[in-house]
């Protein structure tokens, strides 16, 4: 019995639209940053932050862009493969953000409070940072989080 094109030609057609019917949701996940937790030692508490994690350019880029919510204990962790005076701003971010600059142990080296939505001033550390958490604006206040606090996640220091 001699198999003819035209008789398998169909079945591949389906084959292929189900392989591509499959790989959509995951390759849609894999554009979400995945969540983790932070958690910041200050002198009165430990408040811990379901973060998002923005470690490549493209994620570093869009940030936490037109979003109009974010939730009292979440936040974005900003990671970067060097130590530097990484500058921020909020030209397209739509809510006020505290952001914690920290060194590469982990600690606070610097605490901008309140960056104003749509501002174009750049937001630049007084000493070098490996990575930066956006919280909302007023929260670092709220919770006594301060310079020298300690800041755990495996990427500093892999806490």
């Amino acid at each position: 019995m001699a198999l003819r094109l035209k008789d398998i030609a169909v079945p591949v057609w389906l084959l292929i639209a189900a392989v591509l019917l499959c790989a959509a949701p995951a390759a849609a996940a894999t554009a979400i940053a995945p969540i983790n937790n932070v958690t910041v030692i200050t002198a009165q508490a430990r408040p811990q932050f379901h973060v998002e994690l923005a470690a490549t350019d493209d994620a570093r880029r869009k940030g936490l862009m037109h979003r109009r919510v974010l939730a009292k204990d979440a936040g974005m962790l900003f990671i970067f493969p060097i130590s530097g005076r990484h500058g921020f701003w909020m030209k397209d971010t739509l809510i006020p953000l505290d952001m914690l600059f920290i060194a590469g142990d982990g600690r606070i080296v610097y605490v901008h409070h309140n960056a104003q939505p749509h501002s174009l001033t750049p937001i630049t550390p007084n000493k070098d940072a490996r990575a930066v958490l956006e919280i909302n604006g007023g929260l670092s206040r709220r919770l006594g989080i301060a310079v020298g606090d300690q800041v755990l996640h495996p990427s500093l220091t892999g806490r």
